[in-house]
């Protein structure tokens, strides 16, 4: 790391504390050279990979408004949208991979969604999925059903049950 006044090309970290909820780690420096002090920030980097093949930094923003969209009209609040982004990144983070596939971001959604908010959860499963049918959304609530039913408790919040109409 260069001293950003002198450009000197040595530091020694004179305090180091976590930043983002973890993520990263904030480090103050001085400079041998010029005695000054600076602050870094160090992260870990994860890329999206798109369809197109390009990639880019991993977003919590861009997962909030994937599924802002599938919770419209829905009882979910920001601060249940940016949990679940926490949620998802954390997932991703544990695999230990640098790189992923845009689709399996949106894959990683689906647990955490449908835990919120079934109904979300069915809108967002439908793209990333790729349900092409009426029975591909009849397997997936009977799917649904059948989970409601082997849970030993339904959990209390937003989740309302499946019913038919």
């Amino acid at each position: 790391m260069f001293c950003p006044f002198c450009r000197n090309a040595d530091s020694r970290v004179v305090d180091s504390r976590l930043a983002d909820d973890g993520s990263a780690i904030r480090r103050r420096r001085q400079c041998p050279e010029c005695g000054r002090r600076f602050t870094t920030v160090e992260t870990t980097s994860l890329s999206v990979i798109k369809r197109s093949g390009v990639g880019e930094p991993f977003s919590r923003s861009k997962v909030i408004n994937g599924a802002r969209k599938a919770c419209q009209g829905r009882p979910v609040t920001e601060d249940d949208l940016a949990l679940l982004a926490q949620e998802v990144e954390e997932s991703i983070r544990a695999s230990g991979a640098a790189e992923i596939d845009a689709h399996e971001v949106g894959l990683a959604i689906l647990g955490p969604l449908q835990k919120l908010d079934q109904v979300a959860y069915l809108r967002f499963a439908s793209v990333y999925q790729g349900f092409d049918s009426l029975e591909d959304f009849e397997t997936a609530i009977a799917k649904l059903r059948r989970e409601a039913d082997e849970a030993p408790t339904a959990p209390t919040g937003t989740q309302r049950p499946l019913t038919a109409q």
